[in-house]
Order: structure tokens, then sequence, then C-alpha cells
């Protein structure tokens, strides 16, 4: 950096030079002595005796001896005040880079401060077209729902207009048939007392009370039996099923001793009976040692088939039992018109999930919606290719996740912070889509 000096302007004072009478002396006789002559004219004596040095000489000597004062004085206050303006000089310097550095930092500052304004403008141009995508999104989800609200509308006024129609025909029928029995009442009260038809009417109703009763015990005592000899045949099976046998639990196959195949080398299906034990229906997707019963099976006898070197055993479990609580908390819940979820995402359309972050799972009246903050990962209305069940494969928390098939090609695997939200989510999910002439329900299940 070039460093600049001031120009140093040096003025002799007048002080500094003495005056020339204060150390000049003149010899009163040096000077020539002249007188008038005749006509008036001007003539110089000749001077007498020695002569001093001339006025020129004197002029010379006292000049030079002022030039050589004034030289000494001039270098030494030059001297002065450049020693001083060299001071000046280095400490403006000083200030200049100062000021040099400062400029940097500021410009560095503000190309920084461009760059974030730059950042902030794309990031606000993108949230921009991120909101108007997510608008029209919104838009065709309403469209679509005002069209199947409509739809439904359409198909409720049928269905009550055809209800109408056939009141309507079959009314004078009911009519007739008053009057027959109007008139059949006359013709018994006349055949017989009254005091008699009374004593008939309460011996019919006590002997419809008899069946009745009997009827009660006689199935119960099917199904105890039917239950001893499910008990006494797991028994004699080389596994057994361990868990709790109720809604919110799981079932395991575990061997019964260390003799037995491993669980990693037998082959699985499990199955759901129905509710006389006459047939059973298969599960479809539980062939793992693995189930968590579903909202489906509360009151249904399940079973698996385990199979081990070519040979077959059942185990059988008792009714599915429901949760205390879970009823009225179900029903709470279905006087809202939306109902959120925390869930994550554990698999989507078969593979794992990487992200590990919370999602809202909202089941509403009309369709379900699977989303993160406004970033929406399926939004689907009830419709019959939607499936919603408990998951069948393996899982950490099996209890705690749902299979959800929004559509052909996309599902999920969701796992919800309870048990409890589990199954609600799936019976407040059913009786939404039932209101819209949807059964929800897993994969190739009987409906």
């Amino acid at each position: 950096m070039t460093k600049i000096s001031p120009e140093v302007e040096i003025k002799m004072p007048m002080e500094a030079v003495p005056p020339v009478s204060a150390d000049v002396s003149f010899i009163s006789d040096g000077f020539p002595k002249y007188k008038l002559g005749a006509d008036n004219q001007v003539v110089e004596e000749p001077v007498q005796g020695n002569q001093g040095p001339s006025l020129k000489d004197v002029i010379d000597e006292e000049a030079s001896n002022l030039y050589d004062q004034h030289k000494r004085i001039s270098v030494r206050d030059l001297a002065s005040k450049f020693d001083k303006n060299l001071a000046a000089a280095a400490k403006l310097s000083n200030e200049v880079e100062a000021l040099a550095v400062k400029l940097t930092q500021n410009e560095g500052e503000l190309i920084q401060e461009k760059f974030e304004v730059k950042k902030l403008a794309n990031f606000l141009k993108q949230a921009s077209e991120d909101a108007k995508k997510l608008v029209n999104q919104e838009k065709s989800f309403a469209c679509a729902e005002i069209e199947s609200a409509r739809a439904v509308v359409l198909r409720i006024g049928e269905a009550l207009e055809e209800q109408e129609k056939v009141s309507q025909a079959s009314k004078p029928q009911d009519v007739d048939g008053l009057v027959e029995e109007v008139q059949e009442a006359r013709r018994i009260k006349l055949l017989h007392q009254p005091f008699k038809v009374m004593a008939m009417e309460y011996e019919l109703r006590a002997l419809r009370d008899q069946i009745r009763e009997k009827s009660i015990f006689s199935i119960k005592l099917q199904k105890e039996l039917t239950m001893t000899k499910m008990t006494e045949e797991n028994k004699n099976h080389l596994y057994k099923l361990d868990g709790s046998e109720a809604l919110g639990s799981y079932l395991r196959v575990k061997p019964c001793s260390d003799a037995v195949p491993q669980i990693s080398r037998c082959s699985f299906q499990w199955y759901r009976l129905s509710s006389e034990g006459s047939w059973r229906e298969v599960i479809s997707g539980a062939n793992r040692s693995i189930y968590a019963p579903d909202p489906f099976d509360v009151g249904r006898i399940l079973q698996v088939d385990v199979v081990s070197n070519g040979k077959k055993l059942t185990l059988t479990t008792n009714p599915i039992q429901t949760v205390s609580g879970l009823g009225s908390h179900v029903d709470t819940l279905l006087r809202k018109s939306n109902t959120d979820f925390n869930v994550v995402i554990s698999q989507m359309n078969g593979k794992d999930h990487s992200s590990h972050s919370t999602h809202s799972f909202n089941v509403g009246r009309m369709r379900i919606k699977l989303c993160r903050g406004w970033i929406t990962k399926a939004r689907e209305i009830y419709s019959p290719s939607m499936q919603l069940c408990g998951v069948r494969g393996d899982a950490s928390n099996a209890a705690k996740t749902l299979f959800w098939q929004a559509r052909k090609g996309l599902s999920f695997l969701l796992t919800f912070e309870s048990e409890r939200d589990r199954n609600a989510a799936i019976m407040v999910a059913r009786k939404h889509a039932l209101d819209c002439n949807v059964v929800l329900a897993g994969p190739d299940d009987l409906v």
C-alpha cells in the first residue's frame, strides 16, 4: 500500500533574521566625500590615510553570513517538521489500513446478506409453487368428495323412493292381513270363554321361554364340548399358542420342547372360524408364527395350521375377547367428523421406509388421509379397492400395526402409538366406510 506524505511548506520567520544594523558597523570615513565645485558641481575629494573595506565587500560578507545562518535555521526547522509530518503520515496510513479492512469486512457481509436474500427468495418461490400445487390438489379432492357425496345422496334418494313404493304396494296386503287376524280373534273369542283364551296365552308364553332357555343351554353345551375337544387336541400337540386371546395382544406359536423342529423350519396358516364352528375362513397373508387379532376376530375362534416335517398340526384358541372401554371410546370418536392418529410408516409398497418421522393418519367420514405437515402421502375416498386390517405378517409391533391399501399400487404398514389407537382406527374407518356402502377388510376376506 502506498503511503502518502503531505507536502511541507517552510516559511522563514522574520524574527530569525536580525537587522543588518545590529551586527554591522560602518567606518565613518569609509565613505567618499563630496563637495561642491564651481558651477555647483559635485566633486569627490580624495580619501586620506588607510581605507577600510569597500561597501560592496561588506554587503557581500554580511549577505554570506545571513545566508549561512538562514540555511542552518531552515534545515533544523525542516527536520523537525518532517518528523512531525512523518508521524502524522504513519498514523494516517494505519487509519487507511483499518478503513480498508473494515471495508473488506463490510463487503463480505454484504455478499453474505445478498446470498441469504437470494436463498430466501428461492425458498419463497418454491413455497409459493408448493402452495399452488397443494391448493390445486385440495381442490381436486374437494371436487371428488362433492361428487361422491352427490352420488351417495342420489343413491339414498333412490333407495327411499323404492322403499316408499314398496311400502305403498304392501300397505293393502298388511291391512288385509290385519283384518283377517281381527276376524280370527273374534271367532276364537266367540268359540271359547275368555278365561280359557288367557290361560292358553300364558301356557304358550311359558313354552316359548322354556324352548329359548333350552336352546341357549344347548348352544352353550355345544361350545363347551367343542372347546373341550380342542383343548384335548392342543394337549397332544408339540406346539402351543402363547399370548392373551384378546384384542390388543398377539398370539405366537411356540414349541413345547427342544426336541421338535424350530419355528423357522415350519410353515403356518391362520384361520377364522364361524360362530358355530362349522366352517373356517382363511385369513389371507396370515402365514407367520405371530398373529395380532383384528376387531373382525372379536367373538370368533382362531386356528393355526402348523406344518412340520410333512405333518400338519392344528392349534385352536378360545373366542377372542374385546377390550374394556374400547366400544365407548369408538362411539366418542364416531361423533367427530375427523379423527387424527399419530403413526410411523414402517413399510411402503412392501419395502421398509427409511424415515421414522411421525405422520398423521386422518380418518374422516368420506376419506382417509396420511400426511406429515402439509406434505400428503395419500388421500383417498372410501372405495372397493381400499383395504384396511391388522398386520398379518412379521412385524416388531404386530398389535400396534395395521395394513392400509389406499388404492391399487399404493399400500402402507402403519405403526400406532398404542394398541388401543390401532384398533379404534380400524373400527372407526370401517364404520365410516360402511356408511358409504363400502366394506373395509383385509385381502381376500369374506365379508
